[in-house]
C-alpha cells in the first residue's frame, strides 16, 4: 500500500519535473520572467529589506533589546505565552515586514533567548507584513487608496495577533536573558543579513517564473478570478496587483487575505529560517491560512468605510 508519504513525494517530483520541461521548451520566455523578478526585489525589496536585517540583527544582539525584553516579558506572556524577546521579535515584524521576523525569531532561538517549546508560538505572531508595504505599495500604489491600504493593515495585524492569543496554549515560556554576541558580531551580523536577502530575492525571482508557468497551463475558459486567486496563493504581489483594477469590498479583502498568509513565495523564504527553530511547516500554513481567512473576512466586511459603498 502506496504510504501518504510517498504519495506527496510522487506528486511534489512531478510537478517539479513538468517545471523543468516548460522552462526547457520555453528558455526565453520564463527566463524573462526570472529577470522581472530579480529585477522587482532589487528595486523595490532589497533597498527596504536589507538595511532592516542588519539593523534589526544587530539590535537584537544588543543590551537595549535585553532591556526591553524583561520590560514586555509580563504582558507578552499572558497574551501570546511568548518572553519578552519574542514580544520584541513581533513588535520589530510588525515594523519592517517579510522576512525579517522569521529571520528574527531564529536569531533569538539560535543565541538561546527563547526556547525550541515557544518558537512556534512566537512564529504564528511575528511574522507579518509591514505599513511600508500595506499602506504604500498595495494601498497608495496599487489600490490609489492610502486609507485601503490602513485598512488592510489593521485587519492584518488584528487577525495575526488575534489567533495567536487563541493558539496560547499552556506551554512554558522561555525566561528573558540576555543575547549580546560575542566580539566580530557587527561581520556576522552583515554576512548573516546579506545572505538572507539574497534568499530572499531567489526566491521571488523562482515564483515570478513559477506564476507565469500556471498563468500559461490555464485554459482561456478559466474565469478570471480562480486566475487571480491561483497567482495571488503563489506570490501575493501579482495577486495584489491584479486585484487593484477593481477596487470593491471583494477585492479588498482578497488582497488582505493573500498579504497575511503570504502565498507560496513568502511562506518558502520564513520557512528557510523557521524549519531550523523546529517549527513544523504543515501546522505552520494552517495557521497562516486561519490568520489569512480572518483578516480578509474583516477587511471585506468594514471596506465600505473607506470605498464609500
Amino acid at each position: 500500500m502506496v504510504s501518504a508519504k510517498n504519495i506527496r513525494a510522487l506528486i511534489f517530483s512531478s510537478l517539479l519535473a513538468a517545471a523543468m520541461a516548460l522552462f526547457l521548451a520555453h528558455p526565453a520566455r520564463y527566463g524573462a520572467s526570472v529577470l522581472e523578478g530579480i529585477s522587482l526585489w532589487g528595486l523595490s525589496v532589497l533597498p527596504a529589506t536589507l538595511p532592516f536585517l542588519f539593523l534589526t540583527s544587530l539590535f537584537t544582539a544588543g543590551p537595549l533589546f535585553s532591556k526591553l525584553s524583561r520590560l514586555a516579558s509580563p504582558a507578552a506572556g499572558k497574551l501570546f505565552r511568548v518572553s519578552g524577546a519574542g514580544a520584541g521579535a513581533a513588535l520589530l515584524s510588525a515594523l519592517s515586514g517579510y522576512p525579517v521576523g522569521a529571520r528574527t525569531v531564529l536569531d533569538l532561538y539560535e543565541r538561546g533567548a527563547v526556547g525550541r517549546e515557544e518558537c512556534f508560538r512566537l512564529a504564528c505572531i511575528a511574522t507579518t507584513t509591514g505599513p511600508m508595504f500595506l499602506v504604500g505599495a498595495v494601498g497608495s500604489g496599487m489600490f490609489r487608496s492610502p486609507a485601503a491600504g490602513l485598512l488592510m493593515l489593521l485587519c492584518h495585524y488584528a487577525a495575526v495577533w488575534g489567533v495567536g492569543i487563541l493558539l496560547r496554549g499552556k506551554g512554558a515560556v522561555s525566561p528573558a536573558k540576555p543575547v549580546l554576541r560575542e566580539s566580530g558580531s557587527l561581520y556576522d551580523c552583515l554576512y548573516r543579513s546579506v545572505i538572507s536577502a539574497l534568499c530572499v530575492g531567489g526566491a521571488i525571482a523562482l515564483f515570478y517564473a513559477f506564476g507565469q508557468m500556471i498563468a500559461d497551463l490555464l485554459p482561456p475558459s478559466c474565469p478570471a478570478l480562480a486566475a487571480v486567486l491561483l497567482r495571488g496563493l503563489l506570490e501575493m504581489t501579482s495577486g495584489c496587483a491584479l486585484l487593484s483594477a477593481h477596487a470593491t469590498p471583494l477585492s479588498l479583502g482578497l488582497s488582505c487575505f493573500f498579504v497575511t498568509f503570504g502565498g507560496l513565495c513568502v511562506l518558502c523564504q520564513q520557512f528557510a529560517f523557521l524549519q531550523k527553530a523546529g517549527v513544523k511547516g504543515f501546522s505552520f500554513v494552517l495557521v497562516k491560512l486561519l490568520q489569512g481567512a480572518v483578516a480578509g473576512a474583516l477587511c471585506a466586511l468594514l471596506s465600505p468605510l473607506v470605498l464609500g459603498h
